[in-house]
């Protein structure tokens, strides 16, 4: 007992704390045996409280010394022979009488763990250090393994297996070919045929109006003839919103952000505001002289385009028809869309011209005169601040990209055929357009290559109407052909899981009617 109580209940004196680490000679190791060896490293239970007769017996016999207390140090040598080096292949290189095993292949996870590390191209470690190690086996430092340094030097890692473990897609392929990638896969197979077709008596077929669009509460908004019809995506209910007269038709739809709200521009020049939730008109602005064919929202201002060549905002805050008038366009504005960060505000007209403007301008800061076509199809980027995307008409076919912060042409890409409408997706950095004369189709886009990964047609007319989903996955188009169909083109956010198309309708093929 008194022995436990000074040899390691009580703390070191300063004196020992500051002497030097213990030798194999002056350690308790000393007292196992006269005839015995010192082990070293000491093995765990060295140092430990001696237990039973035994250890009673050597206290008495040997009284306790002020060398034979555990001494305290900040050294720590480790023992290998616990270690399993050979998980990570640095296990001590086999003697000449095995050569045949030091010829045997490493393991799958050796190999792939040594690619990740120091590159594809990286020479086995026990074969490249054979030479090396048999010459310096003698003057190894006590502690490395026997088949060279660990830590040796190398030649660069290549750019790519550096972010080998940190990359996706064409970086680990390289590395490891086939083993991320699963067997068959390639890619995004996008769906030929739409699940869902409604059709939609008297939708006009008219390059020039916006007839459908989307609301966040997903719930589509259609203008047929004279009418405004309301489709709920999750119910597959339809209600009739509003009634225009014999004597006016719908031109033009927008959702406010929230979903609550419809705006309606009409033949007659009118800007409507209906409060979809209880089907009623909230409020009737007269400002334009002809058709308002173009809407768009930011927050609380409405702006509308129209054939009088003019833009005008709206604030529902206030009393006035419109706070402000843009004037720029030399003829029918056909096309506006305000960016996401709700700063800049696009607009494309029948003059082929693109113009860009900010939220206090009355003039346009940024102009675009290279479309040869009317520019109806405006979409700004919402991965990338500033990127706007443009299609023209018959006589362009191009698609256009922008950057608005440098004011600067990015590219160009012929379609073939008039752009009716783009749309970007939100889930990943891809983007649709939909088609006129003459081939009437709906194509998928990868940016920045804008590369085809789909080719889609159904629609016997031109598709001049498109809308997205809220959950970014699904898009409307509309046609002169009096339907509307329902197409899977764009992957499920990462957040959400893979049957969350169920939540805006029937995953399989249905046709039925809007009204």
């Amino acid at each position: 007992m008194d022995h436990h109580q000074q040899g390691q209940g009580q703390p070191p004196s300063p004196a020992d704390a500051n002497s030097k680490p213990p030798t194999p000679s002056s350690t308790p190791a000393s007292r196992h045996g006269s005839g015995s060896a010192p082990s070293w490293p000491p093995s765990s239970t060295e140092g430990a409280p001696a237990r039973g007769p035994a250890s009673s017996s050597a206290s008495s016999a040997a009284p306790a010394t002020p060398a034979s207390r555990t001494v305290y140090s900040d050294r720590f040598i480790p023992s290998r022979t616990g270690s399993n080096l050979a998980l990570f292949d640095l296990a001590p290189a086999p003697s000449s009488s095995g050569s045949a095993a030091a010829a045997a292949p490493p393991s799958p996870y050796c190999a792939l763990l040594r690619a990740a590390l120091f590159g594809p191209d990286a020479p086995d470690r026990l074969a490249s250090s054979a030479g090396a190690s048999s010459s310096s086996s003698a003057a190894s430092p006590v502690g490395s393994p026997a088949g060279g340094n660990i830590f040796r030097f190398k030649a660069e890692v290549p750019r790519n297996a550096k972010r080998a473990l940190f990359a996706g897609g064409d970086d680990q392929d390289l590395l490891f070919p086939g083993i991320f990638t699963p067997k068959g896969s390639g890619p995004r197979k996008i769906p030929r045929s739409p699940y869902k077709v409604l059709d939609a008596p008297a939708l006009q077929d008219d390059f020039y109006l916006n007839l459908v669009d989307w609301s966040s509460h997903n719930v589509l908004s259609v203008g047929l003839g004279n009418c405004v019809y309301l489709w709920n995506a999750c119910s597959s209910k339809v209600t009739k919103l509003c009634d225009l007269g014999a004597d006016d038709t719908v031109c033009s739809v927008s959702w406010a952000q929230r979903g609550t709200h419809l705006a309606v521009g009409t033949n007659q020049g009118t800007v409507q505001i209906w409060d979809a939730t209880r089907c009623k008109r909230m409020r009737t602005m007269e400002s334009h002289r002809m058709r308002v064919g173009a809407l768009a929202w930011n927050s609380s201002l409405l702006s509308s385009g129209s054939r009088d060549k003019n833009i005008l905002h709206h604030d529902l805050r206030a009393p006035e028809d419109y706070v402000s008038k843009l004037t720029g366009h030399k003829s029918e504005v056909c096309g506006l869309k305000w960016s996401y960060d709700n700063r800049q505000l696009a607009s494309g007209g029948n003059d082929n011209k693109l113009f860009v403007w900010n939220q206090h301008s009355v003039q346009p800061v940024l102009k675009y005169t290279e479309h040869t076509a009317a520019v109806k199809a405006i979409a700004w980027s919402p991965h990338l601040h500033g990127l706007l995307a443009s299609g023209g008409g018959t006589a362009d076919r191009c698609i256009r990209f922008w950057n608005t912060t440098t004011n600067t042409h990015l590219s160009s890409m012929d379609t073939g055929s008039q752009v009716c409408n783009l749309v970007w997706s939100k889930n990943v950095n891809e983007l649709v357009s939909t088609h006129g004369y003459s081939q009437n189709q709906i194509i998928v886009w990868r940016y920045p290559t804008m590369s085809k990964l789909a080719t889609l047609t159904g629609h016997t007319f031109r598709v001049l109407y498109l809308a997205i989903s809220p959950d970014g996955q699904t898009i409307v188009t509309g046609a002169g052909d009096e339907t509307l169909r329902f197409w899977n083109v764009f992957p499920s956010p990462k957040s959400q899981s893979s049957d969350s198309l169920s939540s805006i309708g029937a995953t399989s093929f249905v046709r039925s009617y809007i009204r």
